[in-house]
């Protein structure tokens, strides 16, 4: 029997036949092209999660003191530190199945491209977390093909290759949360001055409503829009089971308050001090612009906040302000090198330029304690005697000749000891010393504490024509402080990238560099310009500021026609100023001259104000002996004065002062161990 085949179902199988081949034809060419977009992605490997952050500066005690200069507000935190409503609000809004999908909600897709057709434009989107943090991090804000493959491309590479987790705390912390603010703890600092992990349900809420559209849902641009948003989410999170109603409704009623304000700026403490940090994480750590100012580092410095504001306050109360007088001013622990405040000039914003690091300045007299230091190598002691009157010095092969005054044209006419020398701070006596030691020496010397500016071989150097920097002499005077160890320039103690990892840590490096009896005669000699019982025949240099000290310092002060210096330490705390006009302008008022010293005692009382007072320890190679300042010999109970001095053993006198007491006797004991004057003296005598 023969079977009619009917044409119609003939057509229909075919159609049937080819629309399973071509859909099966899809399927495989889809299959394919995710496998190559798989294979792609594998390929490829992870994404990098380097993402702009603002870097953050830290003071000593680990508060932040500035930040990268970038115009966003970039702070990253780990997950585990943000609130846990701002996580709940987050998903519950933003992506209810993040933690069921693997980077695309194909449910939520189809459901938003048939809204968008019922409504024939665009009213719902289906971005999950994973797509708009690849968004934050790789791409624009254009709305391209291109753009949306490389998106769903970078969206396959994160699922693939970071937990869920991870994904999490990018997006969280990348976000735009409106008025620069990127990432939750940036938000939470300005809207509520709070850190991301103090947020709660009512704040948690407002701040997750801002991300759809940062211009309208701010509570600053619209209170009325933000809290509409806030209510949202609230209920978003209500119905997904992440809060109560009860807890909805009290979050609701919450009254908040807007902060509106950044919690870090650039200039606001220690500017200058920021600079030098920022220079050393680019010369010295050898990072890029755009890692400093970018990379989310978290650099810790040196810097004493308590300290730095007191030099920033006294340095405005003591120049007037209608003075031109500039300033560079330093303070450092000496144990350690570490700067602990620093300001480079009296107004940031007018003149960046660092005149405590920068600028090289002739420190006039502040040079002699490095001069005596080699002088006491040599063989000198705090009792060496010279004359101190007018004298005309011949050098270059007697080719050219050089005459050193004292300040208003003082002299002893006679003998002066060299610890008297330097706290009158004699000039003949300064240069005297210099040439007898060669004019290499104090070059060497002034090599060996430190200065890195070129020493010129004169016999002017010995009272400081050779310019340095202010936080040279501030690293030296601090060698003498510490009894001696090298000490370094120290900014930053760690750095770390933004995930914690530590990139550089300092390490301390012990050095001695000076002899620890002959930096403790030194550092004693230096006491003396506080102490009245070493006037010979003007004031000590330090008579100004004595009666504004209540604890042992040490210290020199050194002026030119153009600059004004003070230096000194405690055993805790060294500190330098320079005073002078930018352009070298001769200082002429008496009142412009001061300003150094007050400056100084005002910060160290301060700086130290509560902190224990303690004195100069001697090593055990160091003697005290009663001297007569007048004689420079062993004090008797007829002296009218009678200072401690100390010697390195075996260098102090033997001989007892003759100029007091009954006609002039000579007191003397153990005749047999008495001894006359060195070498050293007669040839004094000689020159």
């Amino acid at each position: 029997m023969e079977t009619i085949t009917n044409p119609r179902i003939q057509k229909s199988k075919k159609y049937f036949r080819f629309l399973l081949f071509a859909i099966l034809f899809i399927a495989a060419g889809l299959s394919l092209f995710a496998l190559a977009v798989y294979m792609y992605a594998k390929i490829l490997g992870p994404p990098p999660l380097a993402v702009p952050q603002s870097t953050l500066y830290y003071s000593n005690d680990g508060a932040i003191i500035g930040e990268s200069n970038s115009g966003q507000k970039r702070y990253w935190v780990p997950l585990n530190s943000v609130s846990q409503d701002v996580v709940d609000a987050t998903i519950s809004i933003e992506d209810r199945n993040f933690y069921h999908h693997h980077g695309f909600d194909i449910k939520r897709i189809g459901g938003a491209l048939l809204a968008d057709a019922i409504a024939m434009h665009k009213v719902q989107g289906a971005s999950t977390i994973t797509q708009q943090y690849a968004k934050n991090l790789f791409l624009t804000m254009d709305k391209t093909w291109t753009r949306k493959i490389s998106e769903a491309l970078y969206t396959i590479r994160l699922e693939m290759n970071y937990s869920k987790k991870q994904i999490l705390e990018g997006y969280i912390n990348t976000i735009n949360y409106g008025h620069g603010a990127y990432g939750i703890q940036a938000a939470s600092q300005y809207y509520f001055g709070k850190n991301a992990n103090k947020l709660d349900l009512a704040e948690a809420s407002m701040l997750i409503g801002i991300p759809k559209g940062p211009s309208i849902y701010s509570p600053i641009n619209s209170f009325e829009k933000a809290k509409k948003r806030q209510l949202l989410v609230l209920k978003s999170m209500r119905e997904n089971g992440y809060i109560t109603d009860g807890e909805a409704k009290s979050a609701a009623l919450e009254k908040l308050t807007i902060i509106g304000k950044h919690a870090y700026h650039r200039s606001d403490l220690a500017p200058y001090f920021q600079d030098i940090v920022k220079h050393q994480l680019k010369t010295a750590l050898g990072l890029s612009d755009r890692t400093i100012n970018l990379g989310g580092l978290r650099v810790y410095t040196t810097l004493d906040t308590k300290q730095q504001k007191i030099a920033d306050e006294v340095i405005k109360e003591s120049i007037s302000e209608d003075s031109d007088i500039q300033v560079g001013f330093t303070a450092m622990n000496p144990k350690t090198g570490f700067v602990t405040a620093l300001v480079g000039g009296r107004n940031y914003s007018d003149s960046p330029y660092d005149r405590a690091v920068q600028a090289t300045r002739q420190p006039g007299s502040t040079i002699k304690p490095l001069l005596y230091y080699a002088a006491l190598e040599k063989g000198f002691t705090p009792t060496t005697m010279m004359r101190s009157e007018p004298t005309t010095f011949k050098f270059d092969n007697g080719r050219a000749e050089y005459t050193p005054h004292n300040f208003n044209n003082e002299y002893a006419d006679g003998e002066i000891t060299m610890a008297q020398a330097l706290a009158l701070s004699d000039n003949v006596y300064a240069v005297k010393t210099h040439l007898f030691l060669g004019e290499n020496t104090l070059v060497k010397t002034a090599k060996d504490f430190g200065i890195t500016t070129k020493m010129a071989k004169v016999p002017s150097l010995a009272l400081g024509t050779s310019g340095v920097h202010v936080i040279d002499m501030v690293r030296a005077y601090s060698m003498l402080a510490n009894g001696g160890n090298k000490v370094e320039p120290v900014f930053i103690t760690r750095v770390e990238d933004y995930q914690g990892k530590v990139l550089y840590d300092y390490m301390p490096q012990k050095e001695q560099v000076l002899q620890p009896d002959l930096a403790y005669v030194m550092t004693q000699m230096m006491t003396g310009m506080f102490d009245k019982k070493l006037n010979g025949y003007a004031p000590v240099t330090g008579s100004t500021i004595i009666n504004q000290l209540t604890r042992q310092y040490a210290g020199k002060s050194g002026s030119t026609n153009t600059d004004s210096w003070m230096i000194g330490f405690s055993p805790q705390l060294t500190a330098g100023v320079w005073t002078g006009y930018d352009k070298g302008n001769e200082i002429t008022l008496s009142a412009d001259k001061r300003y150094a010293k007050t400056i100084w005692a005002r910060f160290m009382e301060r700086a130290l104000k509560g902190e224990p007072i303690k004195t100069f320890k001697a090593p055990k190679g160091v003697v005290s002996v009663p001297i007569d300042p007048q004689s420079g010999k062993i004090a008797t109970k007829d002296c009218p004065v009678s200072r401690e001095m100390y010697f390195v053993k075996g260098s102090e006198p033997s001989a007892y002062c003759d100029l007091h007491g009954k006609e002039g006797k000579t007191i003397r004991k153990h005749k047999d161990k008495q001894k006359q004057d060195g070498w050293l003296h007669k040839l004094f005598k000689w020159l």
